[in-house]
């Protein structure tokens, strides 16, 4: 590895995925203002994910749908007049 480009302050903080609100303990140098009481009773940042193992779909065998049709619907209804 290249010298002088990895963080050398890592410490421990709490991960939480806001999509189903679970939680880990992970060290990381990820920047944070937030703090979480875990359940060893010490406080430590807290870092927000909005997807984890917990909640993507290759990890869990479960497809999100994502309703695209109707924002393209209402994105050709809108701009129908610049076409013509």
């Amino acid at each position: 590895m290249k010298e002088g480009i990895h963080p050398d302050k890592y410490r421990t903080v709490v991960f939480k995925d806001i999509s189903n609100d679970y939680m880990f303990l992970c060290r990381s140098c990820a920047p944070s203002q937030e703090t979480v009481k875990w359940e060893d009773g010490n406080e430590y940042p807290l870092v927000k994910l909005d997807i984890s193992h917990t909640s993507h779909p290759f990890y869990t065998g479960k497809m999100m749908l994502v309703d695209t049709a109707g924002r393209v619907d209402k994105f050709n209804k809108r701009y129908a007049r610049h076409k013509k």
